[in-house]
């Protein structure tokens, strides 16, 4: 996990966005859709689920069982909870951090914005990144025309590489959205959601039984 920013609970919330789950059925979602950016499953998630319901941000909902396998609690999200999914997203999106990871994970769960509230997310972080490569092609100028061989500047030529691949990927999805082509209903829906679970597992590979 990125340093202030819980990934993990970031995820459950936008699962818990979709539809009510108990964490058994959280885990299962996360390791079949390789959201590889949560480790430390299960305990991992089990934390989140603690902290989230602490913050109030969500509540159970109701305890099931399902034929002779131990109770499960039944998780969904609040008011409060919605919000701060929104929240956290959207700086996630909006703001360039050293640890790309946390733009990843805030990629992977896109589709729970509102597309308009996508748009406007990406292009900050767009016009931020023209910033930085504009910057970082100076600095490289500067440094040049300074007699500084290409050797030394390899560190500052591969970072401008990989804002400029950012930027240019950014300018593809931002396209893609104003066209209408990304199907908008949500980074997991339902019938996504159902298909996964479909299949019983045995307890045992959950690590825990609630």
């Amino acid at each position: 996990m990125a340093r202030g920013h819980d990934l993990v609970g970031l995820t459950v919330l936008a699962m818990l966005s979709v539809r009510d789950g108990h964490p058994y059925e959280l885990q299962r979602f996360i390791v079949e859709t390789h959201k590889d950016y949560v480790t430390g499953l299960p305990r991992s998630l089990y934390h989140a689920v603690e902290r989230l319901t602490r913050d109030e941000l969500i509540q159970p909902a109701e305890t099931v069982r399902d034929g002779n396998r131990p109770e499960r609690t039944v998780y969904r999200i609040t008011d409060e909870g919605r919000a701060q999914l929104a929240t956290r997203l959207r700086t996630l999106i909006e703001v360039p951090e050293l640890d790309r990871r946390t733009f990843v994970a805030a990629v992977s769960l896109l589709g729970c914005l509102p597309a308009g509230s996508a748009l406007a997310a990406l292009r900050t972080r767009a016009a931020t990144i023209t910033g930085a490569v504009t910057a970082l092609t100076g600095q490289l100028a500067a440094l040049r025309e300074e007699g500084l061989p290409d050797l030394l500047l390899l560190e500052l030529e591969y970072e401008r590489a990989v804002q400029q691949a950012e930027l240019d990927w950014i300018g593809t999805v931002l396209d893609r959205i104003e066209r209408g082509d990304l199907d908008w209903s949500g980074t997991v829906r339902l019938d996504l959601l159902a298909d996964v679970l479909r299949e019983p597992a045995t307890d045992q590979d959950s690590g825990r039984t609630s």
